[in-house]
């Protein structure tokens, strides 16, 4: 039950606690202080806690200074960056919360606060899951007779002194989410995305760090905003020496006009910590993300998609004769991609009219539809509802149906541009054009792409990011909610719309358009920190990259692409009879390890030597694991640096093998020993490890443990 708190609120501590994460509300001084957030500290009074906090009085402050809370307000003393910034007109730009009423239990907390000068409610929900993720909701009521001009509404979360480091991500198209630590040094780091989506830049979560952090040990704190519009993650150290971490929408000027009466809510933002190293705030993720009603139940089909296989050229004999090898080596499920639907012959025309072409498919999908399902395979299909080209029927008839500045074209990106979503005509294009098709062919999936950012994102003149965002997350619902079952993968030219807003409206990520298995081992490494890796896509590329032109064996490619929703994206009918038998053996072993692959607990191992890189997969049990060991480069010894196998039980003893797709490309007389089989302490295989086999560079191995 949530309880209210009464009128005087002297010596009032609020305390969430769940999963050995623990978030104390200071709520003293009539504005809620987060006295601590981090692992739980046990029965502390209040009065005891902000005597720990207190740092006495220096010279040059105020001369009873208070601490600014989480709304970091001017008019109590904070000289750093505000959580709220806004004004009516040339008035009202500094606010004063104070606490109206709270109510609270043991995971949650709801906390109203007023200005009375400035006529604004704030509402405040903390809610910390079963799994220790803390989650935090902002909503602003405008209580005035005229307008309020939002500019920023971000919530922002102490960390320690010992956070002595940041850690976010940064990319490109083909190089997804590549890590940047850095020390966290007194100013501003701020993270922004503009491009109307959360972009292959997105850091999906950034980090506090204690310095001795990595991803086995250490403290982490990290903030992840539930958002795919524009964005800000924020990390600020303070002239007082103490920091924290930021994240909200990225407002654009006159985006967030607030009427009389009316509101904002924020998006939500995640809060992670972990006493376990980067890791254990993944671990944490993924069992918060894993627990959502919305989360895939069925085991993970492994997909073809016929993109790096055929292009544009929908040939149906091809696409048929592919199908056939996909069943026979095993897929589950076959994915159409761009090119079905009206002139769409290549990228410059067609977007916009979802209508199956028929100078391509004179008798429809169906032949090949009829065919997928015949060999027991699940049919996917390909859209980008978002967008449209200029040449097409859609565009013709309807030119101010686009995202723009009046009196302008934006400029064309992979020549198309942006659907209104925000007009209510636009959407329910859309939604026929788009169901019609899922329906007459009961569609099991569909790829939902979306190949440009956003440029003079606007409807009628004012800014449109934030009401464009909503709108998509309407169509996906509203398709779901038509077809029942329906499966939705997100894809942005690749990666660039994974973010945790958009994990609660698809049930898969394209983790990356690059399909080359070398590029691949940081952008999975590093996506799978909050996102659960059965929702990302990772696939077999052909056998020489379509996006390097590298050259990479079977096994190094089906390795890469295990530790994931697995697929292949390769024209199969130009593989070989060996590559062919790899396959097969692959597929039937993520089938049969699917349930753990999907469903343990990821672990990024601390290898010494940075040519190789070792990750794993571990039960909750601590009964099997499997894991890579995946040379990079050439290693600067003879012999190679023992990889640690953390994570099973020490005091148990296990069966270690080899699983071999084909033979690893080596460079020794003798491979160790212990290849063959045996049998040693889960102690051992962690604090010891294994000597690996001398590989070639860009090669991997995989390795099984099962408790004996």
């Amino acid at each position: 039950m949530l309880t209210a708190v009464p009128d005087m609120l002297d010596d009032t501590c609020v305390i969430l606690r769940s999963g050995g994460v623990e978030l104390i509300l200071d709520l003293e001084s009539g504005h809620p202080i987060v006295l601590h957030w981090g692992t739980s500290l046990g029965e502390v009074p209040p009065a005891t806690l902000r005597t720990l906090v207190d740092g006495g009085i220096p010279h040059s402050d105020l001369d009873d200074p208070t601490d600014p809370g989480m709304l970091r307000e001017s008019s109590r003393g904070f000289t750093g960056r505000p959580a709220i910034r806004g004004h009516r007109g040339d008035l009202g730009f500094s606010p004063k919360f104070t606490i109206r009423d709270v109510e609270h239990d043991d995971q949650h907390c709801r906390v109203a606060l007023v200005d009375d000068a400035l006529e604004l409610r704030l509402e405040q929900s903390f809610i910390i899951t079963d799994q220790g993720v803390l989650l935090i909701d902002f909503t602003l009521h405008n209580e005035g007779t005229t307008t309020y001009t939002l500019d920023e509404l971000a919530v922002w979360l102490p960390v320690p002194d010992r956070a002595t480091d940041t850690l976010d991500f940064t990319g490109r198209w083909l190089r997804e989410r590549q890590p940047q630590r850095q020390p966290l040094t007194p100013g501003l780091r701020l993270r922004e995305s503009r491009e109307g989506r959360s972009g292959h830049d997105y850091t999906i979560v950034q980090c506090a760090l204690t310095a001795d952090a990595g991803t086995e040990r250490g403290e982490v704190w990290g903030l992840g905003l539930l958002w795919s519009g524009n964005s800000r993650h924020l990390a600020e150290r303070a002239v007082t020496g103490r920091a924290a971490l930021g994240a909200g929408e990225l407002i654009e000027p006159g985006e967030a006009e607030i009427a009389p009466g009316d509101h904002y809510r924020a998006p939500t933002v995640a809060a992670f910590y972990s006493n376990e190293g980067l890791d254990g705030l993944g671990a944490r993720s993924h069992a918060w993300l894993r627990a959502r009603a919305e989360h895939p139940s069925s085991p993970r089909p492994l997909t073809l998609n016929v993109w790096e296989a055929v292009y544009f050229d929908h040939n149906l004999d091809t696409l048929l004769r592919l199908a056939d090898r996909a069943a026979a080596i095993g897929v589950e499920r076959f994915v159409l991609d761009d090119g079905w639907f009206g002139s769409r012959r290549d990228d410059w025309s067609g977007l916009g009219d979802w209508v199956v072409s028929r100078d391509v498919w004179p008798d429809g999908l169906a032949p090949l539809v009829d065919r997928v399902r015949a060999l027991g395979m699940q049919f996917g299909l390909w859209f980008e509802g978002e967008m449209v080209n200029p040449d097409s029927e859609l565009y013709v008839a309807h030119p101010d149906w686009i995202l723009q500045v009046p009196g302008r074209v934006p400029p064309l990106a992979r020549h198309q541009l942006v659907l209104d979503l925000t007009n209510p005509e636009v959407v329910e294009h859309v939604l026929e054009q788009v169901h019609a098709v899922i329906a007459e062919y009961q569609v099991d999936y569909i790829k939902w792409d979306h190949n440009r950012f956003l440029t003079d994102p606007g409807h009628q003149g004012h800014p449109a990011v934030r009401r464009q965002t909503e709108a998509l997350y309407d169509i996906l619902d509203e398709l779901r909610r038509r077809n029942p079952g329906l499966e939705i993968e997100s894809c942005a030219s690749g990666g660039g719309r994974i973010d945790l807003g958009m994990a609660f409206h698809a049930d898969r990520f394209w983790t990356s358009d690059q399909n080359d298995a070398l590029e691949r081992q940081e952008i999975q490494r590093w996506t799978s920190l909050v996102i659960p890796p059965e929702m990302l896509g990772t696939h077999v590329g052909p056998t020489v990259s379509h996006g390097t032109g590298r050259l990479h064996s079977a096994q190094m490619r089906v390795i890469t692409a295990l530790f994931g929703h697995a697929g292949i994206e390769w024209n199969l009918l130009d593989a070989t009879e060996e590559e062919l038998t790899v396959l097969t053996e692959w597929t039937a072993f993520y089938r049969e390890q699917r349930a753990l692959l999907h469903g343990g607990r990821t672990v990024r191992v601390e290898h010494p030597d940075p040519s190789a890189l070792v990750h794993g997969v571990v039960s909750h049990d601590r009964s099997e694991a499997i894991f890579a060991y995946v040379q990079l480069t050439t290693t600067a010894g003879t012999r190679p640096a023992a990889f640690r196998v953390p994570g099973l039980d020490p005091t148990a003893t296990y069966r270690v093998r080899t699983q071999a797709f084909g033979a690893p490309a080596s460079v020794q007389r003798r491979a160790p020993s212990w290849m063959d089989g045996f049998e040693i302490t889960g102690a051992a295989l962690a604090s010891v490890g294994l000597r690996p086999p001398i590989l070639w560079p860009e090669e991997a191995i995989l390795i099984m443990a099962q408790r004996t």
